[in-house]
């Protein structure tokens, strides 16, 4: 599994991630409630993907101590 490489493209996608949070953070029509309700759903989802690449991190790191039996 190339680990490398997911984790190149998971730092893609943050940086995705931080250039929406920017905008939304810049958005003066927001109130303090709607900035902390849009900004919700991109920090979920930053967390899910990271929890996601640890998973595989683990995953492949078994795999390879059994083959290594």
């Amino acid at each position: 599994m190339n680990i490398e490489f997911i984790e190149k493209k998971l730092q893609e996608i943050y940086a995705e991630l931080e250039k929406d949070v920017m905008e939304i953070l810049m958005d003066e029509s927001l109130d303090k409630k709607n900035t902390n309700l849009r900004m919700q759903p991109l920090k979920s989802t930053k967390k899910i993907l990271e929890n996601a690449l640890d998973s595989i991190k683990m995953v492949d790191k078994l795999g390879k101590e059994d083959l290594n039996r």
